[in-house]
């Protein structure tokens, strides 16, 4: 599937915005940009089915994505949240709060970094931050997921991350 050219230099931009959310002297220089690990396209004001993901897991190791039409096909019974709780680039306050999600999922999409369709496989920390951006995509935020009569209400056999 043939990306327009202006779809695809926003996905660039998203995705250079990232990066340099993780220099700490480009944040020194910037002190409005936050770090981020993902960021999904209404987020930037534009009505479209499309996320980057970036982030380090390891020495020289990046998980990075330029995802168009994403979709969850999969999803594992098992869930799992992050301790610390999530946060977002789009939200200013905090929301404390277990946010559960699918430990596992497997999602497919048109990726405009590699320009094929793919097929990923997503477990703990990686699946949570598909499942947050994809989320953007369908107008739903984070806290959306948080219950609200017990913030942290611990999940029966979840994985803690």
């Amino acid at each position: 599937m043939p990306l327009e050219a202006k779809n695809k230099k926003l996905l660039d931009e998203m995705l250079d915005y990232l990066r340099k959310s993780r220099d700490p002297e480009y944040r020194k220089k910037h002190p409005t940009v936050r770090e981020g690990v993902g960021l999904a396209a209404p987020q930037t004001g534009n009505n479209l089915r499309m996320l980057v993901i970036s982030y380090q897991v390891g020495e020289d190791q990046y998980i990075e994505y330029q995802l168009v039409n994403p979709r969850i096909v999969s999803n594992s019974v098992r869930k799992c949240y992050i301790e610390a709780g999530e946060g977002c680039l789009s939200v200013d306050e905090e929301h404390t709060g277990y946010v559960p999600r699918d430990f596992k999922i497997v999602v497919e999409a048109y990726d405009a970094l590699l320009g094929e369709n793919i097929t990923i496989t997503a477990r703990g920390f990686d699946a949570i931050v598909l499942q947050h951006e994809i989320d953007h995509l369908n107008g739903i935020l984070f806290y959306d997921h948080i219950n609200k009569q017990d913030p942290f209400k611990t999940i029966p056999g979840a994985v803690v991350i």
